[in-house]
């Protein structure tokens, strides 16, 4: 019989509010460890909670955007356990009554086609501290800076059964999140980040097998790792005789493997109950319809829009309508160079080779839109190749200038002048004897491949300068006539 994962997600988006869900104290990322944790955010005695308005804002924005219900009123929770980086000894949450209901979102599958994903819920919560280890052998330091830090809790349904699909979900939700502005979707700071519930079973089964949860992976391709490896894992420990025990787990990067943190609670063992330092959130129609007024253009709506307006392919406008800065890169390109296809290719390809290889965030791009889309000019009316135009976006990159100081500076501009070109193509057909005698014994329907091989030698001599279509049609009309003679 063929197995199946079943995968369930739970992501935390730290939400992009400038204070604490519960404090003024600063979410600022980055500060010396323990300066931005305040009274309330420790809990000390004579300390009361106060309730981020904005925090409500970012949460019901979210819940509209995925189409969900949305709580008119809301509760907030104490979640109760130990921690050492937990400094109440509890966690404010939502169970019982969150403020987002049931939802989905809607993924695009490697073989092009679609799957829905549902949400069971999001709910606002208090980010914990942070446990350093490697700065101290033998010691954990704790850093509070994170403690009370907003969170949404966004749960989804077990609807998942492969890692893929499960990197499709966490993606279109890390899109959704940057899109509308309420997480800045940063992985490495820990603003974004997921809990990976797995289980397998036999196909057919509709009962689900005992699940473990692989917590905090903050990398998208750690995430398809830890899933596939921890498939893997219990698919052998099942076939193997044994048992699967419902655990939370630690994925290690370095060994690329699950392992075992501590068994796994139930919601029991929390001991949920109402807080009573919050009284209950109430909304209204008026509030959310508001708020619906206000949603962006969405990554959705954007892909079926560039698919219209510009014509591009699904995977281009599924690309290049992700995200909000890299939609609005491609839109400044593609209108100065009035020529959409162009601008994609070289979005997609040039400029995103250069911003993986450095690093770089497209809003810090040290060439702009506008500056690709004036590169993309030049190549439009023929001031310089293709090939050329790479070494014109090396320079542009370097900070050397625009498109046209570069091309002036170093001399770049594609020789059109036809006689020049007729001298380098004669030169090459008279020093090619060989090969043009295997181009005229060769049938009419074979010597189009052929003709590539002089080609190369004409833009070597030219060092990339000519214009590739007329050097082509000089080619072709010397060497057939050499065959015909």
């Amino acid at each position: 019989m063929e197995w199946e994962a079943v995968i369930g997600l739970e992501i935390h988006a730290q939400l992009a509010t400038k204070s604490k869900i519960f404090s003024g104290a600063s979410t600022a990322f980055g500060a010396e460890p323990n300066t931005q944790a305040c009274a309330v955010d420790l809990a000390l005695p004579g300390t009361l909670p106060v309730f981020n308005a904005e925090a409500l804002r970012m949460a019901v924005l979210f819940g509209l955007a995925i189409d969900a219900e949305i709580g008119y009123t809301s509760v907030f929770d104490r979640k109760n356990y130990f921690y050492p980086d937990l400094p109440k000894g509890y966690q404010t949450s939502q169970l019982f009554h969150p403020i987002v209901g049931t939802g989905h979102v809607d993924i695009e599958l490697e073989d092009g086609t679609t799957k829905r994903v549902g949400v069971t819920r999001a709910h606002l919560e208090e980010d914990a501290g942070k446990s350093l280890h490697e700065e101290f052998p033998s010691m954990t330091g704790i850093d509070l800076n994170r403690a009370g830090t907003p969170l949404l809790e966004i749960v989804s349904e077990p609807d998942m059964r492969s890692a893929e699909e499960a990197v499709a979900y966490v993606k279109k939700i890390h899109s959704i999140v940057t899109n509308l502005g309420i997480c800045d979707g940063n992985m490495s700071q820990g603003s974004f980040r997921c809990d990976c519930n797995v289980s397998v079973r036999y196909k057919g089964e509709e009962k689900f097998g005992n699940r473990t949860e692989t917590k905090n992976i903050n990398s998208f391709r750690f995430i398809e790792k830890a899933i596939k490896g921890e498939i893997e894992r219990q698919i052998d420990l099942l076939e193997d005789g044994g048992t699967i025990t419902q655990e939370t787990r630690l994925y290690d990067a370095n060994k690329d493997e699950t392992r075992s943190m501590r068994s796994k609670e139930e919601a029991n063992d929390y001991r949920y109950f109402p807080c009573p330092d919050l009284l209950p959130i109430v909304i209204d129609d008026e509030y959310v319809e508001k708020l619906r007024s206000t949603l962006p253009e969405l990554p959705d709506a954007r892909k079926a829009r560039f698919i219209e307006q510009y014509q591009l392919s699904e995977y281009d406008a599924m690309v290049l309508s992700a995200y909000r800065d890299l939609s609005h890169y491609f839109e400044t390109t593609a209108n100065i160079a009035a020529d959409a296809k162009l601008a994609a290719n070289w979005v997609m390809g040039e400029l995103s080779k250069h911003l993986n290889q450095n690093d770089t965030e497209i809003t810090a791009s040290p060439v702009s839109a506008e500056m690709l889309g004036g590169l993309l000019l030049r190549i439009k009316d023929n001031t310089i190749t293709g090939k050329i135009a790479k070494q014109v976006f090396e320079a542009m990159w370097a900070g050397e200038g625009s498109a046209d100081e570069v091309i002036e500076a170093k001399g770049l501009k594609q020789v059109t002048d036809t006689g020049a070109i007729e001298a380098m193509v004669d030169e090459v057909i008279a020093a090619n004897k060989p090969q043009v005698d295997q181009y005229v014994s060769a049938e009419p329907d074979k010597r189009g491949k052929m003709i590539g091989f002089f080609m190369g030698k004409v833009m070597q001599a030219s060092q990339g300068k000519a214009n590739p279509g007329q050097v082509q049609g000089l080619l072709k009309q010397k060497l057939d006539a050499l065959a015909n003679s």
